[in-house]
C-alpha cells in the first residue's frame, strides 16, 4: 500500500467510532496533571498524570562525574526506575534503556562535560501509558533543574484493538487487550531551551518528526503510520499543556 492510500487507510479509520469504558473517543487524552518543585533535596523535581496514571521525577546534578562514566566532552545520564510495589524486572530495566536514551537526545550534555545528570522516576500509581507517563515527568523535571536541553519532548500511547481500531492513550485494561501498541515521543519544539541563557539555537528537523519509538505486538505498517499521525496529533495538545505549566510555574517562582 502506497502513502496516498495509508493516508486514505488512516482517515476511514478515524471516522469511526467505538466505545470505551470511560466513555473517551478513540482520539482523546485522559486529564493530565502536573505539579513542579515539590521535593526539597533534588535540584529539580515534577509530578505527572495522565488520568491515573502517575509518575514522580527527580533530578539531581549535573555533579562530579563517576569514573565508570565519566566524558571529557560530555555530560552522562543516569536513569533509576523505581516502581510502586516489588523489585526492578525486565520490562523495568528496559523502560530504563529507553528513557536514557530519549533524555541523552535531549539534553545538551556538551554543556556540563565530565559530569552526570541523575534521573529518579518513582511510580506511583499504574492504569497504563506508564512509559510516556514517565518521560513526560522526566522531562518537567529537567526544566525544573535547569538542565540545558535542545528542545522540550512530550510522550504518548497509541494501541491497535483487536477489531483494528486505533485509539489514543489507552488504560491499563484497554492495554492488557489491545493487539499492538506503540509508545512514541515527539520534539515539543525546535528550538533550544536553555533558560536564562543566550545559548538558544535552532536546530533541524527531526526524522519524522519523531525522537523516540517502542512497539509492543504486531501492527501493519499502515496501523503504524495512523499511530503515529494520531500521536503527533496529540502531542500539540500535550506539548501545549506543558507549555502552560511551565509558564505556572516561572510565575510563582517570579
Amino acid at each position: 500500500m502506497n502513502l496516498t492510500m495509508a493516508a486514505d487507510f488512516a482517515l476511514s479509520m478515524g471516522l469511526m467510532e467505538i466505545d470505551r469504558a470511560d466513555g473517551r473517543k478513540p482520539n482523546q487524552l485522559r486529564p493530565l496533571s502536573c505539579s513542579h518543585n515539590f521535593l526539597n533535596r533534588a535540584h529539580g523535581s515534577a509530578r505527572w498524570s495522565h488520568g491515573d496514571t502517575t509518575v514522580i521525577a527527580a533530578v539531581y546534578g549535573p555533579k562530579s562525574g563517576k569514573k565508570t562514566n565519566e566524558n571529557p566532552k560530555k555530560a552522562s545520564v543516569e536513569v533509576v526506575w523505581k516502581p510502586n510495589t516489588g523489585h526492578i524486572g525486565r520490562d523495568e530495566k528496559e523502560y530504563e534503556i529507553v528513557v536514557k536514551r530519549t533524555l541523552e537526545s535531549i539534553c545538551l550534555l556538551t554543556v556540563n562535560p565530565s559530569t552526570t545528570i541523575s534521573v529518579i522516576l518513582q511510580v506511583v500509581d499504574d492504569d497504563g501509558g506508564l512509559l510516556p507517563c514517565a518521560i513526560n515527568a522526566a522531562c518537567a523535571a529537567l526544566v525544573d533543574a535547569g538542565i540545558p536541553l535542545k528542545h522540550l519532548a512530550v510522550s504518548i500511547c497509541c494501541g491497535l484493538t483487536e477489531s483494528g481500531f486505533v485509539v489514543l492513550d489507552p488504560t491499563k485494561s484497554e492495554e492488557q487487550s489491545l493487539q499492538a501498541f506503540t509508545y512514541l515521543v515527539f520534539p515539543n519544539s525546535f528550538r533550544s531551551v536553555l533558560p536564562g541563557s543566550p545559548l538558544s539555537v535552532e536546530i533541524g528537523p527531526f526524522e519524522n518528526g519523531i525522537i523516540t519509538s517502542t512497539t509492543h505486538g504486531v501492527m501493519s505498517v499502515e496501523n503504524y503510520l495512523f499511530c503515529i499521525e494520531r500521536g503527533r496529533s496529540a502531542s500539540a495538545a500535550l506539548s501545549e499543556f506543558l507549555r502552560k505549566s511551565l509558564t505556572k510555574r516561572n510565575e510563582s517562582n517570579s
